[in-house]
């Protein structure tokens, strides 16, 4: 029994080192950095393949697992098919490019896999949505500090700072990606510690309310939330911010009307994250300077919609299954009409990237896939008992609304980190969805 408990500790252990981890080697956007994050991945499930041999676990958590891996079976086998299809017309123009993307879409696989197997009780699930929580802590802190020391590297990897916050990324719009989930996730959790009993609006009650928050964990939690906020306004990312606040009212408001024994502070908080986060907190760390690039912002003076324009007909001539996936690089330049004042090795847009690369009858699958997670999320809202459930479908949703507007000007699902984080969202919201609303544990579930 004890080494059971061990190695069920250590499974979940290791999964929550590898989401701290893969944002900070460069988000392990680098062949260095996502080989030993592929690595870490297939260790993680060596360890599920000997608690499977030994008895202690089963292969899935249920059916609904399952089928919550099939979008990763259906990439993987587009890309075995490009890789080694005798057929030319299927085939991949760049076979190191796709053969590299079958591994790292293997290891998001089994990443989902084991999430979803050993995350399913509310202690478990507080514990991996804290741990993202203090990740994006972790990387706002530090891409705020080197912003406002105004270092020109980074002390590590000798990264070129600039004049906006990026953390331990290299692009600042994937940083921004990153902190924006992590967000939704740390405001689902202040949803869930919120209470649902009505209260008298009394001057009273309200002493006594922010008292107990003040000696309570949902202080951090807030902190928590106004340090990202900050790190998200540094960024400058002009979609990653107003994405992000997007989604953020977006939601808010379904929950307003729909959420099931919605807190007496909801709209309060939501509030709060717009005036004193984004306004009060946001002017003293220069949020004017984002508003001059949204004020700075023209057609003549971006390129990335030129990019998006001269690549459809790169679609166009292979719809079905695609050029092969990560061959945009090695497509793009020849339909390329002329030089563009910045470089592009993406479409910057990634329903264009994924229909050029994988097709488009799989970009739609995968589009409604998307859209099914954010349905699920929201009918958890509506119909659970479970508070945990609903605040991290709250902050799920957030984050899916958030990266289906974002992705239409960026690739953030090109860097890893990002991928990862996103891929672990989805995995949340088929948990709080499918597990028991008396006990969130599941009969197949490994409890210890």
């Amino acid at each position: 029994m004890a080494t059971r408990q061990y190695l069920f500790s250590l499974i979940r252990a290791l999964c929550c080192f590898t989401l701290v981890w893969c944002p900070i080697p460069l988000a392990s956007n680098r062949p260095w950095a996502w080989a030993i994050l592929e690595l870490l991945i297939l260790v993680i499930f060596s360890l599920h393949l000997i608690s499977v041999y030994r008895g202690r676990s089963p292969w899935f958590a249920g059916l609904w697992q399952q089928l919550s891996l099939l979008p990763f079976v259906a990439i993987l086998a587009v890309l075995a098919a490009q890789l080694w299809s005798p057929v030319s017309w299927l085939s991949t123009v760049d076979p190191n490019q796709t053969e590299i993307l079958w591994v790292k879409t293997l290891c998001y696989g089994l990443f989902a896999w084991m999430i979803s197997s050993y995350f399913r009780t509310d202690s478990q699930l507080k514990l991996l949505c804290y741990i993202i929580v203090a990740s994006g802590v972790f990387q706002a802190s530090y891409g705020a500090i080197l912003n406002l020391q105004g270092a020109e590297t980074s002390p590590i990897f000798g990264v070129p700072e600039g004049n906006r916050a990026r953390g331990s990324f290299v692009y600042q719009n994937h940083f921004a990606n990153y902190l924006a989930m992590t967000l939704a996730l740390g405001v689902g959790l202040l949803m869930a510690e919120l209470s649902s009993r009505a209260m008298q609006w009394n001057w009273r009650n309200i002493s006594r309310t922010v008292l107990e928050s003040m000696l309570s964990t949902k202080i951090l939690l807030r902190l928590a939330l106004v340090i990202m906020v900050i790190g998200l306004i540094l960024s400058r990312s002009r979609m990653g911010n107003a994405a992000f606040f997007t989604a953020l009212l977006a939601i808010s408001l379904y929950a307003i009307w729909f959420y099931k024994n919605k807190p007496a502070l909801l709209k309060p908080l939501v509030i709060s994250i717009f005036i004193l986060d984004m306004i009060a907190v946001g002017s003293i760390f220069g949020i004017e300077k984002l508003q001059q690039r949204y004020e700075e912002t023209s057609f003549s003076s971006e390129t990335r919609d030129e990019v998006v324009q001269d690549s459809l007909p790169i679609v166009a001539d292979a719809p079905w299954f695609g050029h092969g996936g990560g061959s945009f690089y090695t497509v793009f330049p020849g339909y390329q009409p002329g030089h563009y004042s910045a470089f592009y090795d993406h479409a910057h847009n990634e329903y264009l990237q994924f229909a050029i690369e994988l097709g488009v009858p799989l970009t739609v699958l995968l589009g409604l896939w998307l859209l099914w997670m954010l349905w699920l999320n929201l009918q958890t809202m509506r119909l659970r008992q479970n508070k945990l459930s609903r605040g991290i479908a709250f902050g799920c949703s957030i984050a899916i609304v958030h990266m289906l507007i974002h992705n239409l000007v960026d690739f953030n699902l090109q860097a890893p980190a990002n991928a990862v984080l996103f891929i672990t969202v989805l995995c949340l919201s088929c948990i709080v969805f499918t597990r028991q609303d008396n006990r969130g544990i599941s009969s197949t579930q490994p409890e210890a």
